[in-house]
C-alpha cells in the first residue's frame, strides 16, 4: 500500500503574493502535499495577534499550479486557525511551516514576529512546526542557497517530530555560502528603540519607529553568533512562558494579606 504524502500548512506574515511563501512552497512541493493559507497583505510584527471584534474573509487563489492556496483577511495566527477549523475541516496537517519571512528573527524578535508566532500557534495545536526567516528584507531576495537547508530540516522533523510544546525558530544569513546549521539558544538582545517625530502638513505630530539592535550577549553559542559567522540558526522554542526558577523564590515572599 502506497504511504500517502505528507499533509504540510504552509503560512506566513508578508503576504501571500510575497517571494519568500514562493520560495518555501516551491521547496515543500517535494516533500508532501502543499496547503497554503497567508494574510491579503503584509502583516509584519503582528506578534500573536487574532482578529476579533470584526469578520474573517477566506478566499482561495489560484497563484500556483498544483497547490491549494488561501488568502485571509486575518493575521498570521488567524491563517493557522482558519487552515486548521474550515480548510482542512478539523484535520490537522502533519506540519506547519512558516515563511520564509525577509528578515531575521533571531533573539528578542521572535517576540514580535508574525512569522514565528503563526509557527507558534501551530505548535499549540499539537502540529510540529518551523519558522523560516532569512536576513535579506529586499524583494528580489535570493532564497536559493536555503533549499538543501530547508529541505533538510523538514525532512528531519517529519521524520522525527518535536518534543511537546517545542517549535523551531530557523535563521538564515544573506549569503551565498551557507556553512552550515548550528543549534542554538536565544541570545540575550534587544531594540534600543527611538521614535522620530514629524509633522503632517495640519502640524500635528506623529511617530515613526525607529532604532538599533543591541547584542550584549558574547556567547558562541546563540543565534546571533552563529548568524554573524555564515551560519544558520536553529532555537528551540516553547510557547510555555512560566519563569519556572522563579517559583521557588516567589514561594518565599508573604502574601497572606491578613498579616502585617
Amino acid at each position: 500500500m502506497k504511504k500517502e504524502k505528507p499533509v504540510i500548512l504552509v503560512v506566513n506574515d508578508d503576504g501571500i503574493d510575497a517571494p519568500g511563501i514562493k520560495a518555501l512552497i516551491d521547496m515543500m512541493k517535494p516533500l508532501g502535499k502543499v496547503v497554503v493559507v497567508a494574510p491579503d497583505s503584509p502583516q509584519s510584527g503582528m506578534g500573536h495577534a487574532i482578529t476579533i471584534g470584526k469578520p474573517l474573509r477566506l478566499t482561495q487563489v489560484h497563484l500556483y499550479e498544483g497547490v491549494e492556496m488561501y488568502k485571509t483577511s486575518g493575521t498570521p495566527v488567524d491563517c493557522v486557525k482558519l487552515a486548521v477549523h474550515k480548510v482542512l475541516k478539523g484535520k490537522k496537517p502533519d506540519l506547519c511551516v512558516s515563511g520564509i519571512n525577509h528578515g531575521l528573527n533571531n533573539s528578542i524578535n521572535v517576540i514580535y514576529s508574525g512569522t514565528m508566532s503563526a509557527a507558534m500557534e501551530g505548535a499549540i495545536e499539537s502540529i510540529p512546526s518551523i519558522g523560516f526567516s532569512l536576513d535579506d528584507f529586499g524583494y528580489d531576495a535570493d532564497f536559493s542557497p536555503l533549499t538543501e537547508f530547508v529541505q533538510n530540516i523538514t525532512r528531519q522533523v517529519i521524520a522525527n517530530g518535536l518534543p511537546v510544546g517545542t517549535l523551531l525558530n530557523v535563521n538564515f544569513p544573506k549569503t551565498d555560502q551557507i556553512k552550515g546549521i548550528k543549534i542554538c539558544r536565544q541570545a540575550n538582545a534587544k531594540w534600543a528603540e527611538e521614535f522620530d517625530e514629524r509633522q503632517d502638513p495640519y502640524k500635528r505630530s506623529y511617530y515613526w519607529l525607529t532604532g538599533v539592535f543591541q547584542n550584549n550577549d558574547q556567547g558562541q553559542d546563540t543565534d546571533v553568533w552563529a548568524l554573524e559567522h555564515g551560519y544558520a540558526s536553529v532555537v528551540p522554542v516553547q510557547f510555555d512562558l512560566t519563569a519556572h526558577h522563579a517559583i521557588p523564590l516567589l514561594n518565599t515572599w508573604n502574601f497572606d494579606v491578613h498579616e502585617g
